[in-house]
């Protein structure tokens, strides 16, 4: 963000003197009679408490509803509608695998006949996902902008937020495309490398959209911010999972269960996948998506900026960006 020096990495500014390097999740506490903790926005600037983070993240999606809520409602209501669009060409082909008798077929038509309907049903989940991904992509980049505006307590528009988003968009594709790519190598080798290479690389996003740096830099930010601190991250970010889990649960519940009742409850796995259960489960997925996606979206960013505090004293520039002390 041009406006916000105080965003800038370390090495994008040689001729500034470099804060000390403290262990890491040291925070001195202020000596007696110290000056009170510099609070502009959404969170104090200074490192973070995993709660500070987390109420951070749920008041920043307070204070600018609107442009927060508003833009996820719309890109939730976007993606999934077209994911269910995409997928009801493909629902004959699942569905015609509960009407298979293997005792009118023969075994190679059984095999040809279940092969054709996983790969039919492969494409469709595959073609729903592609648009669902791009709209999660673009909402955690718009969501790091306010979220950096928000954390100096300074306004922003949507108009804003999309002209200083715009030109990080494509990178961010790509970033997230690549980073994709390797955690899923990972997990598909064993779990335990995915999952370190999603922590490694979680600060991806905002140090990309915030820092405007390239894509390559943008992965060693997040490797060099992350490296001491792995254990914490993971906690950070798996308590963010839980919270968005149960908030979606509680919000698919009552449409799973109208779902349910549109098909008398049936024991039919196969029942689930009637066109009046599938609109139902997007009526939920589109309303839990429009509070879960951003609140995972802010606390990575405030994640972002509690680790460049605790590393890099970065509490300091943004105390002057947002005003106090000079620049």
């Amino acid at each position: 963000m041009s406006e916000t020096p105080g965003w800038s990495s370390p090495d994008q500014h040689p001729d500034q003197p470099q804060q000390p390097q403290q262990p890491p999740g040291y925070y001195a506490p202020p000596p007696p009679g110290a000056q009170p903790t510099i609070k502009p926005g959404v969170i104090p600037l200074r490192p973070l408490a995993v709660g500070e983070i987390v109420d951070g993240a749920i008041t920043t999606m307070r204070r600018y509803p609107q442009l927060i809520l508003g833009a996820a409602a719309v890109v939730a209501a976007v993606t999934q509608i077209i994911g269910l669009l995409v997928q009801l060409p493909f629902l004959s082909s699942i569905t015609d695998l509960a009407t298979l008798d293997p005792n009118t077929m023969s075994q190679e038509q059984l095999a040809q006949q279940l092969q054709d309907s996983l790969i039919s049903s492969f494409g469709g989940v595959l073609l729903g996902v592609l648009p669902i991904l791009f709209g999660t992509v673009f909402l955690s980049g718009f969501v790091t902008i306010v979220v950096g505006h928000a954390v100096l307590g300074k306004p922003v528009t949507f108009a804003q937020a999309w002209e200083e988003f715009k030109p990080r968009l494509l990178p961010l594709v790509g970033a997230t495309l690549l980073a994709g790519l390797a955690i899923a190598v990972g997990l598909v080798f064993c779990a335990i490398p995915g999952i370190y290479l999603y922590v490694l690389f979680s600060l991806v996003t905002p140090a990309l959209v915030l820092e405007r740096c390239s894509v390559g830099v943008a992965f060693s930010r997040s490797r060099a911010l992350v490296k001491n601190a792995w254990w914490r991250t993971f906690g950070v970010l798996l308590l963010t999972l839980v919270i968005g889990w149960v908030i979606s649960w509680i919000v698919s519940l009552p449409f799973g269960l109208l779902g349910a009742a549109t098909t008398g409850f049936s024991a039919d796995p196969f029942a689930a996948l009637s066109i009046g259960s599938l609109i139902l489960s997007t009526i939920g997925a589109i309303i839990a998506s429009t509070i879960t996606l951003p609140f995972s979206s802010a606390v990575t960013v405030l994640l972002y900026v509690d680790r460049r505090m605790r590393s890099e004293g970065m509490d300091i520039e943004l105390q002057r960006a947002a005003g106090h002390g000079g620049i």
